[in-house]
């Protein structure tokens, strides 16, 4: 925004979240990007604490640009300056409306996905589309690498949709009903490969929990973060382990996985053949 010779009049963050085995508060790239540039900051509590709608207009700002803040802005603040509030969502509303919208995406081996720059209402990223940018979803990308790809992709969009509206072309079409989907956020639970899945889902599992917060398998009452994998074609009881000498492969449902890489509780992200030296898994031992 910045770069594209655009004044910030504001820049509103998250408060400091403590985060690592230290449980330290931890600044957002936001935050330190803002502090870099000597930008106005502020990270309030709630946006909906007395006085924080005020503070959010005595800054003037034609339009209010939101990006993965968390958290839904308060009714007073969707007409904020002249263009209103903005937002920059990762996939192709209304696709994936929620949390979770790359992971979902990949968990659905949907073939591609994209950014939507929406006018904000008071739905869960139910407002009308300014305007949209499709993207192909590759079969070894993961989560990580799509986050990457959307934001720098967002970023561009907005700039040209605010270019857009400033020249009065710019026109919002509503969301149509059909088609609309929810990404839920991903919980603990979610993480947890079941065995009696098809492979090809256990592969995007993993891939779409990728670099966080990790697919996860339990063997031996053991808890293992399993980070990269492939399908392969043998067969056997959902959870047993087909083979465990140079290559770890596990039976699914449908087909098999080959574990590549995994880490241990307070280990290293090793191969998979590294760890099998210091650890041996019998063929035949099951995966819960």
């Amino acid at each position: 925004m910045q770069a594209a010779g655009h004044d910030i009049a504001l820049v509103i963050t998250q408060p400091d979240r403590p985060a690592g085995r230290g449980q330290r508060p931890l600044e957002s790239a936001v935050k330190r990007f803002a502090k870099r540039q000597g930008m106005p900051l502020w990270q309030p509590e709630t946006l909906r604490e007395p006085g924080a709608v005020e503070r959010v207009r005595d800054a003037q700002a034609d339009a209010l640009v939101v990006a993965a803040y968390g958290a839904l802005l308060p009714p007073a603040l969707l007409n904020v300056g002249r263009f209103g509030a903005l937002n920059i969502h990762a996939s192709l509303l209304p696709r994936w409306r929620g949390a979770a919208p790359i992971q979902r995406a990949i968990l659905a081996g949907d073939r591609e996905t994209g950014v939507s720059i929406m006018q904000m209402d008071e739905g869960l990223d139910t407002g009308p589309v300014l305007a949209q940018r499709k993207i192909e979803i590759a079969p070894r990308d993961d989560a990580g690498v799509l986050h990457d790809e959307l934001a720098a992709l967002g970023a561009r969009l907005m700039v040209e949709t605010l270019v857009e509206l400033q020249a009065g072309r710019a026109h919002a079409t509503a969301q149509p009903a059909a088609g609309a989907t929810y990404a839920r956020k991903i919980e603990k639970v979610d993480t947890l490969l079941d065995w009696s899945r098809p492979a090809a889902e256990l592969e995007r599992m993993v891939r779409a929990f990728r670099p966080g917060p990790g697919a996860v398998a339990d063997h031996g009452g053991e808890s293992l973060k399993i980070w990269s994998v492939r399908v392969r074609t043998d067969r056997g009881a959902p959870g047993t382990v087909l083979e465990s000498h140079d290559a770890l492969v596990v039976a699914c449902g449908e087909q098999s996985l080959e574990i590549v890489e995994l880490q241990r509780p307070g280990g290293k992200r090793m191969a998979a053949s590294s760890f099998l030296r210091g650890r041996s898994i019998a063929v035949g031992t099951r995966f819960a």
